[in-house]
């Protein structure tokens, strides 16, 4: 966790254990099934470690699920973690994160419930260029199965009027797992409480709440690619400082997911081209998409972002 967190992380703490104390909510009730807990470092580059229980405690916690199966060394007061089966951050730039469905946590692990289906993934990585990824892709296809906080929330999906068979790929990849969808027009948005998946050229999608996070950089949207030159002719991957490592041009696409503060994640499934979107179309697959913050995609090639730093 960032130094600058640090303050609001010790209140927390302290939160915890009044509300531990106190006994509101932490009890045993009748517990839930099918959670899992994935390990990883360097932006899931390297998995460390993975566990799945079907039957969960009752009024279990993250950081009970995860103490259970790795070695875990907590700070401020046992609210955050410090370090898993050894590996720890440095407490300047590189730190432990966690998602639960592909979407950041909003409060610390003793604080947050484990539900039915939840996928919660720990990665440790250099937060350089921003400490805060509000969505990733890596827990495909959550977070449209089991949504968010327990609450499986509508998905609608919006499709560019010349990527139609992109956008049915989309809308078959939601369907084989079991997401019903939405279908409306391009620019209307997915409103409050909805996830949002959107498909297009950049240069249909820029103007459009997602894609004008990813253009500010990853400060403001946690996505380490960006679309340049005239109409988004270019894909320049980033790494984990913001710097641009390579650019992909004719034929380029990108998965990625994004929020700000005020909305649930938003997925774009975009490219350089009609081409570019129809590979990342053909790339919605949890198998493609396993344990990769984002996924940028050129022909039959599949290249997870952040990337590594330029030697």
């Amino acid at each position: 966790m960032p130094r600058r967190a640090a303050t609001a992380a010790l209140a927390l703490a302290a939160t915890i254990g009044i509300v531990a104390a106190a006994g509101c909510g932490l009890g045993p009730g009748s517990g839930t099934s099918n959670a899992s807990v994935t390990v990883t470092r360097g932006f899931g580059a390297t998995a460390l470690g993975s566990s799945s229980e079907s039957k969960v405690p009752g009024s279990e916690t993250v950081m009970r699920m995860l103490e259970r199966s790795f070695r875990v060394q907590t700070r401020y007061g046992g609210g955050f973690v410090e370090a898993i089966d050894g590996s720890a951050g440095d407490g300047t730039r590189l730190d432990w994160f966690y998602y639960v469905n592909g979407v950041q946590a909003a409060r610390g692990a003793a604080t947050t419930a484990v539900h039915r289906g939840d996928r919660i993934w720990w990665d440790l990585h250099d937060w350089s260029a921003t400490d805060s990824v509000p969505a990733v892709v890596g827990s495909f296809p959550e977070p449209f199965v089991h949504g968010v906080g327990g609450r499986r929330l509508p998905t609608t999906l919006e499709c560019a009027s010349d990527v139609g068979v992109a956008c049915k790929r989309v809308a078959s990849a939601l369907a084989a797992a079991g997401v019903p969808v939405a279908s409306q027009l391009l620019g209307t948005g997915s409103g409050t409480d909805s996830l949002g998946v959107v498909v297009g050229t950049w240069s249909e999608l820029e103007s459009g709440l997602g894609a004008s996070l990813i253009a500010s950089g990853p400060s403001a949207s946690g996505v380490y690619a960006r679309f340049a030159g005239p109409a988004g002719r270019s894909l320049e991957l980033l790494d984990p400082h913001g710097d641009v490592v390579r650019t992909l041009g004719a034929g380029a696409g990108l998965i990625a997911a994004t929020a700000d503060r005020s909305s649930d994640p938003i997925w774009l499934i975009t490219g350089t081209d009609p081409g570019g979107v129809r590979s990342a179309a053909q790339s919605l697959t949890a198998a493609a998409l396993h344990d990769h913050f984002a996924l940028a995609v050129q022909g039959s090639s599949r290249i997870p972002v952040p990337l590594e730093p330029a030697r």
